[in-house]
């Protein structure tokens, strides 16, 4: 008799970056701006819950890496781990709007704004990425990543934008309804990739284990 063993489960731990100051109602998109960790319980509470020894990702802008550094800080780790930067994992550019508020480019650019609203989910902005361009991106590297470190814990320090395109993902969503998802800076999202026997044996699943779980309750 052929004994068939489990294939491993990959789970991954999606973190926002923590928050931005000045941010209320202003998209920064792919600005390189620093971030705002002196909220150091909410660092201990992450340090608690994370698993030990994950792959670390983060994405090309310093407040994910800032954020990875005060996460390891509160672990006790000096220096930092190493992580491997994923531009794929990047938060969704917004172009020419970048740095603005929503009334800012209402009144910077009214036409494209009409346009814009029509489909908020498929239009771009000038010179930026719709949703849906962010959808794709992210299903592609967190799949091939998924591939990469099967079996293996990993720990993302990455945007809203990227964040809620991986719950679509999992969850098979159309982009309309994964706007509903709130995503909130320094949460939690866990998500696991099961390769064996789930619904009848069709492996090679996703399974929701928390979106926009605060780091500490307040």
């Amino acid at each position: 008799m052929t004994t068939h063993l489990p294939l491993p489960s990959t789970h991954w731990w999606w973190i926002r970056h923590a928050p931005v100051p000045g941010a209320a109602g202003r998209l920064f998109g792919h600005q390189d701006v620093s971030c705002d960790t002196a909220d150091a319980a909410s660092f201990r509470a992450l340090a608690a819950i994370l698993p030990e020894d994950p792959v670390w990702l983060v994405t090309p802008l310093r407040r994910t890496r800032e954020t990875l550094a005060a996460i390891a800080a509160a672990r006790g780790e000096n220096p930092p781990p190493e992580p491997e930067v994923v531009p794929a994992l990047i938060e969704q550019t917004f172009g020419r709007w970048e740095g603005l508020r929503w009334e800012e480019m209402e009144t910077l650019d009214p036409p494209a704004m009409a346009r814009f609203w029509q489909d908020p989910v498929r239009t771009a902005p000038p010179a930026g990425e719709s949703f849906c361009d962010l959808i794709a991106r992210v299903r592609a590297e967190t799949e091939r990543l998924t591939r990469v470190h099967a079996g293996r814990c990993i720990v993302a320090v990455s945007h809203g934008g990227p964040i809620r395109a991986a719950v679509a993902l999992a969850l098979d969503l159309r982009p309309e309804a994964a706007m509903a998802i709130v995503i909130d800076n320094l949460s939690v999202t866990r998500l696991s990739h099961v390769e064996d026997g789930l619904l009848r044996g069709r492996g090679g699943v996703w399974q929701v284990r928390g979106v926009n779980q605060p780091s500490r309750w307040t």
